[in-house]
């Protein structure tokens, strides 16, 4: 099993940063391909960014692209997402997911394991 847990979320006026989080723990061999996705209020679930095991290898979804970076530090099992010039339609809870695939995928149902999701809003 493993366990993913976020950090950085929080109140952020539109232009500005933040952080995300997510340390994994447990069987983290099974933490191949990671990703980042977003519900908002009475929407789906939609994919933010991935990144494969070996950090060269990232997509993002074409509204965060440019402004959002994903990346992993596989020494502290943890994988960031730097959000730069957030907006107020940035507004969601943020799920770290990980895939025992190497292969990122956009599609949660294909993700193996989820954290609990941070907040983060954007006012304007």
């Amino acid at each position: 099993q493993v366990q993913l847990v976020e950090s950085g979320g929080g109140l952020v006026q539109a232009g500005g940063s933040l952080r995300l989080s997510c340390a994994a723990s447990g069987r983290t061999v099974s933490t191949n391909a990671m990703g980042w996705f977003r519900q908002a209020p009475g929407k789906e679930r939609e994919f933010v960014a991935g990144i494969r095991r070996n950090g060269g290898n990232t997509d993002y979804a074409a509204s965060v692209k440019g402004r959002f970076t994903i990346s992993r530090d596989n020494a502290k099992n943890t994988v960031y997402l730097q959000m730069n010039s957030l907006k107020p339609e940035d507004t969601a809870v943020y799920y770290c997911a990980a895939r025992v695939s190497v292969v990122v995928t956009t599609t949660p149902s294909e993700y193996d394991y989820w954290g609990q999701g941070t907040q983060v809003t954007v006012s304007s």
